[in-house]
């Protein structure tokens, strides 16, 4: 990759594994909803004077208006609510870990989108893997009051599997800014009646306020700019490597920043989970050169991973 490829390849592995952190933080001073809807509010309002940009925005959302609206639901009205709510018990390197799960939830789910690919034993030995990754992680706590939060977070990785599945078969000619803007303006409608109904009567301490900004800024709008320019610079295959760096980042960032412990089952957990991924989402050398327009690269398929 080039100087800049790496340079964005860094940005993003911060961007998105960031998030997690600024998550566990704000919701102690606001309620799920409102970290929802301010996050979802800022990025939107950022994100909108470049989907405007060349006329058309309104017309793409006519014309797409209903994998739309179920693409918003699954990957951003419903997940990022779980995610914030389970946050308030779960550490956020454990978040972070379980939606490492996205790919593992993905390769299954594909199979019912006409996904004609042979599991095949590497496949199926990467599932296995995660899946008992998943399992190192959550069994332990299933007894105490963490089998919700464990369940919410599952269910969002869920969504993130879902969700880009249906992008791809009904929206392949809107470009992600198109898709996400108007998205993040319906999820902000949604949720501003219980942000405004919720919102603390204090004001928010600092901490959570630029956590929350953090979140719009950099963690939405900024996030995904530089992601289409990663896109752009290196390639989806090779963008879409993003997705195993993330969890590291999430977990280093709880550890250092916020105390979290780093056991012996959360670093199990993070081998099982992230090898299990790469080896079940590994694609064929020739799908991976066509998939980059002919380049010879190695064989990564495309896991879509938002957060």
């Amino acid at each position: 990759m080039t100087t800049r490829g790496w340079a964005l390849f860094g940005m993003m592995g911060v961007l998105w594994g960031i998030p997690y952190l600024m998550i566990k933080v704000a919701v102690d001073g606001l309620s799920p909803a409102g970290v929802v809807f301010v996050r979802c509010a800022i990025g939107a309002a950022l994100l909108l004077p470049f989907a405007l940009r060349g006329g058309g925005f309104f017309r793409t959302v006519r014309a797409h208006w209903v994998p739309m609206l179920a693409f918003a639901a699954i990957e951003i009205i419903g997940p990022w609510w779980t995610l914030t709510d389970a946050e308030r018990k779960l550490s956020s390197s454990m978040a972070g870990l379980l939606i490492a799960a996205v790919p593992i939830f993905g390769a299954v789910i594909a199979r019912f989108f006409g996904d004609t690919e042979k599991l095949g034993a590497r496949r199926a030995t990467g599932l296995g893997l995660g899946l008992g990754g998943v399992a190192v992680l959550t069994v332990p706590h299933l007894s105490g009051g963490d089998a919700w939060s464990i369940s919410e977070v599952l269910l969002t990785a869920l969504g993130y599997a879902t969700a880009p599945l249906i992008a791809a078969r009904y929206m392949k000619d809107v470009s992600t800014l198109r898709l996400i803007t108007p998205c993040l303006m319906l999820a902000a409608v949604v949720y501003a009646p219980s942000a405004v109904s919720s919102w603390p009567s204090a004001m928010p301490s600092g901490q959570v306020i630029a956590s929350l900004a953090g979140l719009g800024v950099f963690c939405t709008a900024l996030a995904f700019v530089a992601f289409l320019e990663l896109i752009r610079e290196v390639g989806p295959v090779r963008a879409s490597v993003i997705t195993y760096v993330n969890p590291a980042i999430a977990v280093a960032a709880g550890v250092a920043l916020l105390g979290e412990e780093l056991t012996v089952s959360v670093a199990g957990a993070f081998v099982l989970i992230l090898g299990g991924s790469v080896l079940a989402t590994v694609k064929g050398r020739a799908a991976a050169k066509e998939a980059e327009g002919g380049e010879d690269l190695p064989p990564v398929r495309t896991p879509a991973e938002t957060v």
